[in-house]
């Protein structure tokens, strides 16, 4: 049976490339509350690292900051848990140097899952990425802020998982709320147990 803890699992949240509501290629800005809280759902689903990726040098040093500070001793003694899970914030210029971080941990190759609100050709289920997945290899899951990923991420990524959808002809989610939605979904298809 299959169980996440053997899976070597990362995530991205970009912030260049991507679109804005025009469809124009921009950089968004990071958000304190992105820093914290995906770094919260990676710790809780088994994933050993969470990328934020923005080429600003100033958003580098702000997401630098806040990190550092939660995991230094005033962090540490006032919430450990907090510090315990930003422990796992990278960041990263591009998804290109995220790739080679991971080989450079794992020494595997690493295959991308790229998430999307639009529906693709290529848009697969979560049953059918957890039949493709096996242990030999490292996953990237990666998420969009603003308006989405440009197609160009989306197009040469290894798998697109099907865009969360609901009944109620709204499909605007929070890229917070899509990333525990999608990593909870995950997690129970690869049997949890960690």
């Amino acid at each position: 049976m299959k169980n996440i803890k053997d899976y070597d699992l990362y995530v991205a949240l970009v912030h260049y490339p991507i679109k804005n509501k025009d469809g124009e290629v921009v950089t968004t800005a990071v958000t304190n509350m992105d820093i914290h809280d995906i770094a919260r759902l990676s710790v809780t689903f088994g994933f050993k690292n969470y990328y934020i990726v923005t080429p600003i040098a100033e958003q580098q040093a702000l997401v630098g900051r806040i990190v550092d500070h939660w995991k230094g001793d005033y962090g540490k003694v006032r919430n450990n848990k907090r510090s315990t899970a930003l422990n796992t914030v990278v960041i990263s210029p591009s998804l290109e140097a995220v790739k080679e971080s991971i080989v450079l941990k794992t020494g595997k190759k690493v295959e991308t899952i790229t998430t999307t609100a639009r529906s693709t050709e290529r848009s697969i289920t979560m049953k059918a990425l957890i039949g493709s997945m096996d242990h030999d290899k490292a996953y990237l899951l990666i998420f969009g802020t603003g308006w989405g990923l440009v197609d160009e991420i989306i197009e040469s990524s290894d798998y697109v998982l099907e865009p969360l959808s609901y009944d109620t002809g709204y499909n605007h989610l929070p890229v917070r709320s899509a990333v525990s939605i999608i990593m909870d979904r995950l997690y129970n298809a690869l049997g949890g147990k960690l």
